[in-house]
């Protein structure tokens, strides 16, 4: 079955878009913890949240308390920094994905340069793999990241697939090709392959076509969708569409 993990980043955006200094307030909403909640109980297998060094939207505090109060995964993205390290360490989540980051970026784009830095990347990998926490590199459909990520000794790779989110008609379908060629080659790397960035219900029946996934990670699309019907309903509506991946 493919799993489906839920970022619920956005959340905290509109938080933080009136209650940025003021998120122990009583009237600070949304919580992503409750979105965490509303998440879980429309079929989330994990839970993803990403506290950025600018710290643009989720919170140390929150993630926190999603990791203490659900019971479902938790995924942490996080850039390869000292204190992100840190604080990863103290919160212990199920899998960390190392991810890009730079403050002028909107959100995450383009995958992590692994094979680039590989030996400032591998004292943080032995970080969190000796205190049981499971790595995945987010990193583009490329035979060199995919290869590096293995070398490395990461259990997972999370391909970036906001290039194929992006594109259209011809491009699409080359895009998709070559997602499915780092999905071969990961999967007989011993890696296990998620895919995450750009997902909706409009391309996801391509990507369904990529081979060997285990997971997709996907926020944007169902916060935005949940607007409308509520993230319980949104995430409710994304596993079932997702259900007809046979792998």
């Amino acid at each position: 079955m493919l799993l489906l993990g839920v970022n619920i980043d956005h959340v905290a955006t509109l938080r933080q878009a009136r209650y940025a200094d003021l998120i122990d307030s009583p009237n600070a909403e949304p919580s992503p913890l409750m979105a965490a909640h509303d998440a879980i109980a429309g079929g989330a297998d994990s839970i993803t949240i990403h506290v950025r060094g600018d710290r643009r939207h989720m919170q140390e505090p929150d993630a926190f308390s999603i990791r203490n109060e659900i019971k479902q995964p938790l995924n942490f993205e996080m850039g390869n920094t000292t204190e992100m390290v840190e604080m990863a360490l103290r919160l212990k989540p199920d899998f960390v994905c190392l991810v890009p980051e730079t403050r002028e970026e909107v959100t995450t784009e383009g995958g992590l340069d692994v094979d680039g830095l590989f030996q400032s990347l591998l004292p943080t990998v032995n970080r969190l793999q000796s205190a049981g926490v499971k790595v995945s590199m987010f990193i583009d459909p490329d035979e060199h990241q995919v290869e590096a990520s293995a070398k490395i000794g990461a259990e997972m790779i999370e391909l970036h697939t906001g290039c194929f989110a992006n594109s259209f008609n011809g491009d699409r379908v080359s895009e998709t090709a070559r997602l499915c060629e780092a999905a071969v080659m990961g999967h007989s790397l011993g890696l296990q392959v998620n895919a995450g960035h750009g997902i909706n219900m409009q391309n996801l029946p391509e990507l369904l076509t990529v081979p060997h996934l285990a997971e997709l990670n996907i926020g944007h699309t169902l916060i935005a969708r949940s607007v409308r019907v509520g993230l319980e309903v949104a995430v409710s509506e994304m596993r079932q569409a997702m259900s007809e991946y046979n792998g």
